[in-house]
């Protein structure tokens, strides 16, 4: 078996787990935008595209070209605020931006007051940004930059109050901004039994890493979006616990199912496999290299008076070039050395061999034989 390993370089490993980790990625958010339907019609059309470039369908492959070159402004004219957020994600991640530390008086403030709202069962949302902007999500709402307190909460989320339908913006450990109008969640799998708050809370943990606290005025529970997620506070130590330390306790909660790890692995799986085959298929068809293989030897024409008792050497190393592809794909059984034996009744028993007495179907150029000659080593037969 050829050596796999000995045309694949570092660099190539690299290559190969990058656009597998951007593959995967795209996967991943196929799958949070509702798109995943999409992407697979996109890959056939991409398989489509290789195979003619391949097969040098110059006019196919021109048209394949104009349409992703159009695809390309339709998604961007049709994902743009999904665009916008994952570069946002990406310069919050090459910025290392961190959460503010949270004052512990101040923190106690809210979860007082929050606790007082779900006793009185009035209805609330509390922001707590992240590293990643939030201002873009948001609609209307009053300036307030104020201290906060229990009696300022409590008051905003008076029913009498013409803000009482919005949410508050806790930034800086201050309440920075109240009346604001999120963007609502449609999805309805997540929500379950929870109304428009809710749907306010989770569409914008959907859209940045901020979490949202969320208080029912039908049931006095509070619960908190997180990381595209939702789910109700149990204890009442949970509620201080979250906010110390803003969402990564909330999604250590989260219990992976083993369905989701088996659709995590496969789409790892796919992804990494998707971007050897387009390595495969793109890159090392540009770039020849040699390689040296060993070729067994077939003997034809045999008289039938004789018997092969050995043949020295019984096989001949070449020299190919060719495709990188083509030398990853290849291996000693495609190649054959055909000795033509006919002259042995005349008692020949060495053979010179050269570049045309091997046989193979590949597109690899043989360059040379490192063996001139094969020795037959012959037996009469009774």
């Amino acid at each position: 078996m050829y050596d796999f390993l000995h045309y694949i370089h570092l660099k190539d490993l690299i290559d190969i787990c990058v656009v597998g980790l951007l593959i995967w990625g795209a996967i991943a958010w196929a799958r949070r935008v509702h798109a995943i339907l999409a992407l697979v019609g996109l890959l056939f059309i991409w398989l489509f595209y290789l195979a003619a470039m391949q097969l040098e369908l110059q006019l196919t492959a021109w048209f394949f070209q104009g349409f992703f070159a159009a695809l390309v402004i339709f998604l961007v004219v049709v994902f743009q605020d999904d665009l916008r957020r994952l570069f946002e994600r990406i310069a919050v991640l090459g910025l290392r931006r961190q959460n503010a530390p949270l004052d512990a008086r101040r923190t106690a403030v809210l979860v007082r007051a929050l606790q007082e709202l779900a006793e009185r069962r009035w209805g609330a949302l509390v922001v707590l940004p992240g590293r990643d902007p939030i201002e873009r999500h948001l609609q209307g709402g009053v300036a307030l930059e104020a201290e906060p307190s229990e009696a300022l909460l409590i008051s905003l989320f008076d029913s009498h109050s013409p803000g009482h339908d919005g949410a508050v913006i806790w930034q800086d450990d201050r309440v920075t901004r109240f009346a604001v109008h999120l963007p609502l969640s449609e999805n309805r799998q997540e929500l379950g039994a929870g109304g428009t708050r809710h749907a306010a809370a989770l569409g914008l943990a959907e859209r940045c890493d901020a979490i949202c606290l969320v208080v029912s005025e039908e049931r006095g529970t509070i619960s908190v979006a997180s990381a595209g997620q939702l789910h109700t506070l149990d204890k009442p130590n949970s509620l201080r616990e979250t906010i110390e330390t803003h969402g990564p306790s909330t999604r250590s909660r989260v219990k992976l199912q083993p369905r989701t790890v088996l659709r995590g692995f496969l789409e790892a799986f796919g992804s990494f496999c998707m971007a050897l085959f387009a390595w495969l298929v793109l890159v090392p068809g540009a770039a020849e290299e040699r390689a040296e293989l060993k070729v067994p030897i077939v003997v034809e024409n045999l008289p039938v008076e004789f018997d092969i008792a050995s043949i020295s050497p019984d096989s001949v190393e070449i020299e190919v070039m060719g495709a990188r592809r083509e030398l990853l794909m290849a291996t000693d059984d495609h190649f054959t050395l055909v000795i033509n034996a006919d002259l042995a009744r005349l008692g020949r028993r060495t053979f010179s061999v050269t570049r045309e007495h091997i046989q193979h179907e590949t597109s690899l150029k043989i360059l040379s034989l490192k063996q001139q000659k094969v020795r037959l080593s012959l037996e009469t037969r009774d």
